[in-house]
C-alpha cells in the first residue's frame, strides 16, 4: 500500500458519507483520489444498466485519467461507507511531485496498472455472453503472470467472487458458469484457485467473439 504522511490530509483531504457520489460518469474530470480509509465502488452504465466494475479500498487510487487525459469520466465513483481520501488536481499534483520523487514513482506504477486494468475490464464487459466473460477473465488473470506456460495447465489463485467482480456480474452467475466449465472438463474449481486445463481453447473462443463484435 502507498502510505502518505498525515500532514497531507490537512492540505488535500476530503471525506464522504455512505452512498455519496464522488464523481459521475461522463462529467469533466480534473481530480484524482487516493483512498486513506473506507471503500469506493466504481460503476459504469453498460447496456442502459449500472454495473459495479470495481470496489476500491485503502491504498487504492482512482480517477487518475483526469491527470493523464483531458476526457470525461469513464465511470462513476460512489462512497460505500465513510470514506476519507486525498484529492489531487493537476496544479497541486505537480507541486506534490516536485518535492516527492519517490511518491511520483509509486504513483506512476499505480497509474500504469490501473490504466491496463480499466482497459482490460472494459474489453471483458463488452462481451455479451456470461460464459465468454468468465473465460476472458481467466485469460486476463493468466496474462498477468508472464511465467505461465499457456501450452499446459494454468493455476490461477482466484475465487468465484473475484471472477464475478472482473466480469461485472453477480457472484452466483459467475459460480454457475465456472461450475459448467468444470462439468465439461475445461477447468478444475477449488475454493482458493482455478486450474484451467487448456487456456488456448478459451483464447480461440474469445478471439472469435471479438471478431464478431467488431465486424
Amino acid at each position: 500500500m502507498l502510505e502518505l504522511d498525515e500532514k497531507f490530509f490537512g492540505r488535500f483531504g476530503v471525506e464522504y458519507t455512505p452512498n455519496q457520489i464522488i464523481f459521475c460518469e461522463f462529467e469533466p474530470g480534473y481530480e484524482f483520489y487516493f483512498i486513506q480509509k473506507g471503500k469506493v465502488k466504481i460503476t459504469k452504465i453498460i447496456n442502459d444498466r449500472e454495473k459495479t466494475i470495481d470496489v476500491l479500498t485503502a491504498g487504492d487510487v482512482f480517477g487518475e485519467m483526469a491527470i493523464l487525459e483531458e476526457e470525461p469520466r469513464s465511470a462513476s465513483a460512489i462512497a460505500v461507507d465513510n470514506v476519507r481520501v486525498l484529492k489531487f488536481h493537476r496544479d497541486n499534483f505537480d507541486t506534490l511531485l516536485q518535492g516527492n520523487p519517490q511518491l511520483a514513482y509509486k504513483l506512476l506504477l499505480i497509474f500504469s496498472k490501473r490504466i491496463y486494468d480499466a482497459k482490460r475490464r472494459l474489453m471483458i464487459l463488452l462481451l455479451e455472453e456470461p460464459a465468454v466473460k468468465v473465460m476472458d477473465v481467466l485469460i486476463m488473470l493468466a496474462e498477468q503472470n508472464p511465467q505461465y506456460d499457456f501450452e499446459g495447465e494454468v493455476t490461477l489463485y482466484t475465487t468465484a467472487a473475484q471472477v464475478a467482480s472482473w466480469a461485472g456480474m453477480a457472484e452466483a452467475d459467475a459460480q454457475k458458469e465456472l461450475t459448467h466449465l468444470t462439468r465439461v472438463d475445461k477447468i478444475d474449481l477449488y475454493e482458493d484457485r482455478i486450474v484451467v486445463k487448456n487456456i488456448r481453447d478459451f483464447q480461440r473462443v474469445i478471439t472469435s467473439r471479438r471478431k464478431n463484435l467488431y465486424s
